[in-house]
């Protein structure tokens, strides 16, 4: 008499489509395993291989045109941060002209934003429909380099009407 334990297979385990699709489901995981780590590595070496950020800076100053002011009329208005908040500068793609990110200067009319390299255009964000003079300033940033840019935006012209 044999003793010991005895384990019970379905009959369908060993039939011949059984062992296909045990063999199929098992080359389709390997494949997806594989896959994914190709995936992963990939993603890896091109974020290495990526050219590292450049840096834009450069100073805003806002020009006020206004009519000329009596020297007894002191002080005068200076430009503040809120000032230098409601002229954001906008950054596009030069070929496509397409917004990339958005700066506001600080206090002291200062901004710095980092950027891939590549070619650039800063502007006043809404400068057409506020009436604003502004030249946009073509620029290129190169990996790990800063450019200068800086704008100058003058205010307070009266807008001509036909």
């Amino acid at each position: 008499m044999l003793v010991g334990i005895a384990k019970v297979y379905p009959a369908h385990v060993f039939s011949r489509e059984a062992t296909y699709c045990y063999g199929t489901m098992y080359c389709f995981v390997k494949c997806l395993i594989a896959g994914y780590a190709f995936l992963i590595l990939v993603g890896w070496t091109a974020s290495i291989n990526a050219a590292p950020q450049g840096f834009l800076e450069g100073h805003l100053k806002i020009v006020s045109l206004r009519e000329v002011e009596r020297s007894d009329e002191m002080p005068r208005s200076e430009v503040t941060a809120e000032t230098y908040a409601e002229y954001p500068l906008i950054i596009l793609s030069q070929k496509e002209q397409k917004e990339i990110a958005h700066v506001t200067a600080d206090e002291n009319g200062n901004y710095r934003a980092p950027l891939p390299p590549g070619a650039y255009i800063l502007d006043v964000q809404g400068r057409v429909p506020k009436g604003l003079r502004a030249k946009p300033q073509p620029f290129t940033v190169v990996s790990n380099q800063t450019v200068r840019v800086d704008m100058n935006i003058l205010i307070g012209l009266a807008r001509i009407r036909p």
